[in-house]
């Protein structure tokens, strides 16, 4: 089988796997990196969504074989490393405004607010309802009120 090598989360990974596998199974089964959720397979859901090279995308619509030996994947495991604390402003807006109920969800829709609040602040704006609407990450459990809210408080502290 083919190797694959690139970063994750900070560290450098090879993996010997066909060039086929979408990127979410390498991460979940052979790597064991359990935040990004396996919800749709077809890039709609958005629970899967993860960083390549500081933007948002979807692992489960990747092949591997498209990720080459400098792409820096970063999933909601090392999503804290990249502020150098404990957790990310967005994870603890996440936590102040009680936003999970199951939770499934949520690691996708952190990373796809951090990425929304990166492009808003590169453009030298706050961000605004309209910018959060534009969010596609679907929530089972309609927990969409204190998402929002948490992306506020989140954008605030980034």
């Amino acid at each position: 089988m083919p190797e694959h090598t690139f970063k994750v989360n900070g560290r450098q990974v090879t993996v010997d796997i066909e060039d086929d596998v979408r990127l979410l199974w390498v991460l979940r089964d052979v790597l064991d990196i359990r935040g990004p959720k396996y919800g749709c397979g077809i890039n709609v859901c958005k629970a899967c969504t993860s960083f390549i090279n500081g933007k948002a995308f979807n692992p489960c619509s990747v092949p591997v074989s498209q990720i080459g030996p400098d792409d820096e994947i970063t999933t909601i495991e090392g999503l804290p490393d990249t502020v150098g604390r404990d957790l990310h402003p967005m994870q603890e807006a996440w936590i102040d405004r009680d936003v999970p109920q199951c939770g499934y969800c949520q690691p996708g829709q952190i990373m796809a607010a951090v990425d929304l609040v990166n492009k808003v602040k590169a453009e030298g704006r706050t961000i605004t309802d309209d910018d959060i609407s534009g969010i596609r990450n679907m929530c089972a459990c309609g927990t969409y009120y204190r998402i929002r809210e948490a992306i506020k408080q989140g954008a605030e502290n980034m």
